[in-house]
């Protein structure tokens, strides 16, 4: 899945899934093979239910082949990639390198988002408010062309081929969409793949143990630390609040998707308020002079795996990323990027800077530790199918509960 997204990409990549998708979805009766169950939400205490397209409902066998499809290297061109290669599980689904690489060697002008909890996302990636759903969303890794992530433009014909010549799928296809005449599709496979990242949701840290009644889950400085977090001298919460962390959020019962983007003063080229050219934020699809430099919060839930940090991977630990909020944006003395990010005219008003002793910046930096979900990273509901170690651990789970 991008973190970057040009409008262009998002119209030759769903033309792509259009051209398709179009040789085959009339519709047939046949409930009898794999019949479609009222699936079960495994959430966390005090999570919502996340809202579901009613075009493509979740289902146990649905989820399975997205966990299958989001693992299989057959989903690129040159057979080398797949979407875990950019989003790994013990990373919380987000990767190391500070900016994406494709399945060609391109590099990519922003990092991977984390998808933790991405099924509460009312908008998808960075910095786009025009990709709203994960089938969507989809689309765009697998055949868009700027940049090239796992380069099936023009490759649809010999993916399908691919996936109705294996035994498996061609079972995993027809199970999980019965009234479909041609079940291995295009707009099946991004189908399966949203119902599997909609269930990669994250919630059972140290801090949401404390919450619900574990008054040992916190150390007495990731509790002081919460304390500043959520207290107005720092101001964090503003736009990482919430169970998601995150400002920007939708779900059943909520009356309406909140949506944010942020400036927060890590560029400030020649003192314009510019950024580089490579990463305009907001203004990139708006046009928007004040949009430079907005982009959407992320999830700070397991925030300590995923380093390096910000849209384009440039802080490379959470202690430079607490200099730069504590300095109310970043300064670069010298090179093309220079600037004093924390007189950006387009900053946002939450990014004002602030003082830390050293204790406190250890209790900050617990209380943010207290956010890693241990089990999520190794959780076998969302583990490597075609990795046998993998396979062990899910069956040992699976006979285990």
């Amino acid at each position: 899945m991008s973190p970057h997204l040009a409008s262009r990409v998002l119209i030759l990549a769903g033309s792509a899934v259009l051209v398709v998708a179009s040789r085959g979805l009339a519709t047939r009766s046949v409930h009898a093979v794999g019949a479609q169950l009222p699936y079960e939400w495994k959430l966390p205490p005090g999570f919502p239910r996340p809202k579901v397209p009613a075009d493509n409902p979740m289902s146990d066998v649905k989820v399975e082949l997205g966990r299958y499809l989001f693992y299989d290297k057959r989903l690129s061109g040159n057979g080398t990639f797949s979407c875990a290669s950019c989003h790994q599980q013990n990373r919380a689904f987000a990767d190391s390198l500070p900016l994406g690489v494709g399945s060609t060697g391109e590099v990519h002008p922003r990092g991977s988002m984390s998808l933790a909890n991405v099924a509460y996302a009312p908008v998808l990636t960075w910095a786009n408010p025009n990709l709203k759903r994960l089938e969507q969303q989809a689309v765009v890794p697998m055949f868009g062309d700027s940049p090239i992530e796992l380069g099936l433009a023009g490759r649809e014909d010999s993916l399908l081929a691919a996936l109705r010549g294996d035994d498996r799928y061609r079972r995993m296809f027809a199970e999980s969409f019965p009234d479909d005449r041609e079940p291995v599709s295009v707009t099946n496979v991004t189908r399966a793949l949203a119902a599997f990242e909609r269930t990669l949701i994250s919630g059972r840290s140290a801090y949401d143990r404390y919450e619900h009644g574990d008054s040992t889950a916190l150390s007495p400085a990731a509790r002081r630390g919460a304390e500043m977090f959520f207290g107005e001298r720092l101001e964090c919460f503003h736009c990482h609040g919430g169970f998601a962390f995150t400002n920007t959020t939708d779900y059943v019962g909520k009356g309406f998707p909140e949506v944010e983007f942020h400036n927060t003063g890590l560029y400030n080229l020649r003192g314009t308020g510019a950024y580089p050219a490579a990463n305009p934020g907001l203004k990139e699809l708006s046009g928007r002079d004040d949009d430079m430099g907005k982009f959407k919060a992320p999830t700070l839930r397991n925030i300590a795996v995923t380093a390096p940090y910000m849209h384009d991977g440039s802080i490379r630990t959470l202690d430079e990323v607490i200099d730069h909020y504590a300095a109310g944006g970043r300064t670069i003395k010298a090179g093309p990027n220079a600037g004093v990010g924390s007189r950006n005219p387009h900053k946002s008003g939450f990014v004002k800077g602030f003082t830390l002793s050293s204790r406190e910046r250890a209790d900050l930096l617990a209380f943010l530790r207290s956010l890693t979900d241990s089990a999520f990273l190794t959780d076998a509901r969302f583990v490597d199918p075609f990795d046998a170690r993998a396979r062990a651990s899910r069956a040992h789970s699976a006979t285990s509960r």
